[in-house]
């Protein structure tokens, strides 16, 4: 396991690639919707990418910026930063845009909104901070495919706004998940060990 802590990440770059590849030559011209919902497993690949390999240092951002940690890799560690990543963006993203294609589209939409959710809270971070790692996707790609996948969406009646609704409120419960991890398990190890 500890291979898999120290080196997760370097995959991003390649996988996401690879599924761009596949996307647009397999998806893209047969199922637009189904097109929109991986291309956020993709958006959010180059997003760790940009978080984690170039120009990467989050975690060293994190700790010392948003938590107050005077060291790099505490509390948020390569442990913490792969089970807070692969559930959700290596398994969760893929199982559901596999779910949009097999059962129905909506189960994919939350995917959109936690992009969006997510990558504004790096640009909130960008106000005080300036750069930080994940910015640059967050803003020229996480928020505006996100935003365009909910419009295109709503605008073709894809699917109800019930189910925009609960993609929504899973989007919100997803990063209130990671942001309760940050600030009520994290940020308390700061005070009693830092």
């Amino acid at each position: 396991m500890k291979w898999l802590y120290d080196n997760w990440y370097k995959s991003t770059i390649f996988i996401a690639v690879y599924m761009l590849i596949v996307l647009f030559l397999f998806v893209l011209e047969t199922d637009f919707a189904l097109f929109l919902i991986w291309i956020q497993f993709v958006v959010y690949l180059f997003h760790q990418f940009e978080e984690y390999i170039l120009p990467g240092g989050f975690v060293k951002f994190f700790n010392n910026k948003i938590l107050g940690s005077t060291r790099e890799k505490f509390p948020l560690d390569d442990v913490a930063s792969f089970w807070i990543n692969i559930p959700i963006i290596y398994i969760a993203y893929p199982l559901s845009a596999i779910l949009s294609g097999y059962v129905d589209i909506s189960i994919g939409i939350w995917t959109a909104y936690f992009s969006i959710i997510n990558a504004l809270s790096h640009v909130g971070m960008f106000f005080k901070y300036r750069y930080n790692p994940g910015f640059f996707v967050s803003l020229f790609l996480n928020i505006p495919i996100g935003i365009y996948t909910i419009y295109y969406f709503a605008s073709q009646n894809i699917i109800s706004m019930n189910e925009q609704l609960i993609g929504l409120g899973i989007g919100i419960l997803t990063q209130a998940v990671v942001m309760i991890y940050g600030f009520k398990v994290l940020k308390p190890k700061v005070k009693l060990l830092d």
